[in-house]
């Protein structure tokens, strides 16, 4: 049996530590998967149960050189907040620190008057000493983080982004402090200090990642507004009396009261009193809803303006709210395809840079003019700046964070974070029709009845098989019924996707479409021509038979619902195409098909039929998404390249689904689409960026311009650009929040 576990992991900073934890976890024998977020500082890793344990798995990651722990449960504690109030200090400190080194050092070169009032006072030779002592205290106390996990991944010889910085660092460093303490090891010309780069570089990565933090603390901000949805306490009925007790204190079976205007504390249903519940927070649909008495209500959704009292169903984790919250944390943690190709790419990426490096201060030291030494350095220490990974690891988990956290609060749940990428690709969108496309509640409209047959007779005798079953048609019929006395009804048997038999009293009685009566040798006679009628209308007919003869022809409707029209004219308007897959009648398929506007129908399917009409589909019109809300409907939602669930379909349905439409309005098929081409856009915009940043900057830091333009990247450049690309990349992915969807 397999089990998830979500782990916090620190010390990740760039993509390379991604892949070294994945492989570190992976190494594990019981470990099945796993998935970590640089973005969430998160891995997901599904096991075998009872083959591992969660001090195992920390104890891998540890020896990769990170640390991990189990993740808080809950959302509301906000990791990253903590993690920028501790950068903030960080970069203070390391600014006041690295003023001073600037303003000795670059404040000479760019004004003359200045270097020479050093000159004549404190002398070159103290300001350089200020400036060793200024740094070295940058170094080791704010920059103590980059040394603290980048000399042990150095060591391992596993470099990452630390790694980089350290070597960067620590060469212009070590470099001004030799020329400051042995100059006679330098020849004449060459001697100078770098103490502002390796300051500086500190200085700016410190405050990259604090921005950077700052703008990921956002991206996680719809999770945790759903976690804010549940109220501290709860007031309880206990022996008579009402207490107020905090939300782990509630028990399923406890009777609560809501006031109006208060939020929910768990899920239940009402046993006294009647209100109006808005329950935007699940469905993103405003209009609130009548809840009376069996009513089922939800945790974290707001009363009206009435009072009631319900029955606790479910507590803690097993909560709607919590369970939505679970689902979406899981999917903004997961790894899209598109990832892939990042990953394999960053994992060697690192080693190249260092590579790159070395070649450069080798072909300075060989080429490059006097004094070669330092050209060297600052373009192999810009080069080693420059191509931190870090834009390119967060630039896919940042837009999925923001990504689904949007659609969550506009009632889109994406179970499964991948299906973001799929939906981007889907050329054509099935449906289910009952249910779906319509409401789900057929009415019987038509009772066509063969000679010396009477309605007072058969209606109940039809009522009384289809009370044995719970399908929406077989419920019309007993509605039609009224409260009419049923007779007795013995070895009932529903027959999956064409009707059900019984004996009532004694009799042989079958109830379905025309094929079954077809395969049981049944003649329809008359009544075949009065379902072709009631099929012309849009109504889906069925034929009743007793003691073998053919004795009524029954037309059912099942009105469509109020928003399918505008669902599939938003669909059209993308650029999809529109599919019906039914096991209803042809003809009323082909009907409503004709006054909705959908492109294919495929009827009289059984459910087996619904997964192969989608590979039909899938054929000619590439990746298909199958939306549905039934059991029957599990086997083509786990087929198609994305599963579309209805919310308020069977939970067989949901969990086979990739998407999950909360509000049950199929409106929000169009809404997922945008919402994944919006996100999948930015994804791509985010990759070019931190591709094209690493592809132009590291030939320039390494100085390709020089002999053309004479001109070098500066080692603080190099740190500020390596900074902002990260924080480009995140604050693009923000925009996702309030993007247009089309």
């Amino acid at each position: 049996m397999s089990k998830t576990l979500q782990l916090q992991v620190s010390g990740l900073s760039c993509a390379s530590c991604v892949g070294r934890v994945e492989t570190a976890l992976m190494a594990d024998p019981a470990v099945q998967a796993a998935s970590v977020n640089l973005a969430t500082r998160t891995a997901f890793v599904t096991y075998t149960e009872g083959g591992t344990t969660a001090a195992a798995l920390a104890d891998h990651v540890a020896k990769a050189g990170y640390a991990a722990e189990v993740a808080p449960t809950d959302p509301q504690i906000d990791q990253t907040a903590k993690e920028a109030n501790a950068l903030r200090r960080a970069t203070m400190i390391a600014a006041a620190l690295t003023l001073p080194v600037v303003v000795l050092e670059m404040g000479g070169h760019l004004f003359p008057a200045f270097h020479h009032l050093i000159g004549r006072t404190i002398g070159h030779q103290t300001s350089w000493i200020i400036q060793c002592v200024l740094t070295t205290l940058v170094l080791i106390g704010p920059g103590r983080v980059f040394f603290r996990a980048g000399v042990p991944a150095l060591l391992r010889g596993a470099p990452e982004m630390n790694a980089l910085v350290v070597l960067g660092t620590s060469a212009a460093w070590g470099y001004s402090t030799l020329a400051l303490l042995a100059p006679g090891l330098f020849p004449a010309g060459t001697r100078a200090v770098f103490f502002e780069a390796a300051a500086v570089i500190t200085t700016l990565i410190l405050l990259g990642r604090w921005l950077e933090a700052r703008a990921k603390g956002r991206t996680g901000a719809a999770i945790r507004r759903l976690a804010g949805l549940r109220p501290a306490t709860a007031r309880v009925i206990r022996n008579d009396k009402t207490v107020e007790l905090p939300l782990d204190q509630v028990r399923i079976g406890d009777v609560l009261t809501v006031k109006p205007g208060e939020r929910l504390p768990v899920d239940g249903k009402v046993t006294d009193g009647q209100s109006w519940v808005d329950e935007s927070m699940l469905s993103g649909e405003p209009a609130p809803v009548e809840k009376t008495i069996g009513a089922a209500v939800t945790g974290g959704t707001v009363n009206g303006n009435g009072a009631f009292r319900y029955r606790a169903t479910a507590v803690g984790e097993a909560t709607v709210l919590s369970q939505i919250i679970q689902m979406v944390s899981q999917a903004q943690g997961a790894k899209l395809p598109v990832q892939a190709l990042v990953d394999k790419i960053t994992r060697i990426f690192v080693p190249i840079v260092m590579a790159l490096s070395v070649l450069t201060v080798l072909a300075w030291l060989v080429f490059g003019p006097d004094p070669a030494l330092a050209f060297a350095l600052v373009a192999g220490v810009s080069v080693l700046i420059i191509a931190c990974p870090c834009a390119m690891g967060l630039a896919t988990p940042t837009s999925i964070i923001v990504g689904i956290g949007r659609a969550a609060e506009m009632g889109v749940l994406f179970r499964k974070g991948d299906a973001l990428q799929s939906m981007d690709t889907v050329g054509i969108v099935a449906f289910d029709k009952t249910g779906t496309l319509t409401e789900g509640r057929p009415e019987l409209t038509t009772l066509r009845l063969a000679p010396d047959q009477s309605r007072d007779t058969i209606l109940p005798i039809l009522a009384a098989v289809e009370a044995q079953s719970e399908h929406p048609i077989a419920q019309a019929i007993l509605r039609a019924a009224d409260d009419a006395p049923l007779p007795d009804v013995t070895d009932f048997a529903a027959i999956t996707g064409m009707g059900a038999r019984a004996r009532v009293d004694g009799v042989d009685v079958l109830i379905g479409a025309d094929r079954l009566f077809a395969s049981r040798g049944i003649a329809l006679g008359d009544l075949s021509a009065a379902g072709a009628e009631i099929a012309a209308s849009g109504a889906t007919p069925l034929y009743a038979a007793i003691a073998g003869q053919a004795v009524a022809a029954i037309g059912v409707s099942d009105p469509v619902k109020t928003t399918t029209a505008d669902a599939i004219k938003a669909l059209h308007e993308r650029g999809l195409k529109v599919a019906m897959i039914t096991g209803d009648n042809q003809t009323t398929a082909d009907v409503i098909a004709r006054d909705l506007g959908i492109d294919h129908v495929v009827a009289e399917v059984l459910p087996d039929g619904k997964v192969a009409a989608l590979n039909n589909l899938r054929d000619q019109h590439g990746a298909i998404a199958f939306v549905g809300d039934g059991i029957n409907d599990a086997p083509a939602l786990a087929t198609a390249d994305v599963g579309i669930a209805v919310g308020n379909g069977t939970d067989v349905a949901i969990e086979a689904a990739d998407v999950v439409l909360m509000s049950g309005a199929i409106t929000g098929v169009a809404t997922a689409l945008s919402l994944s081409r919006a996100t999948m856009r930015n994804i791509r915009q985010n990759l070019f960026w931190a591709f094209a940043y690493n592809a132009a900057l590291i030939p320039v830091a390494a100085g390709v311009l020089y002999p053309l333009l004479g001109v070098t990247l500066s080692p603080m450049l190099a740190g500020g650009a390596m900074a902002l690309s990260s924080v480009f990349v995140v604050s693009n992915a923000l925009r996702l929040r309030t993007t247009a969807l089309r």
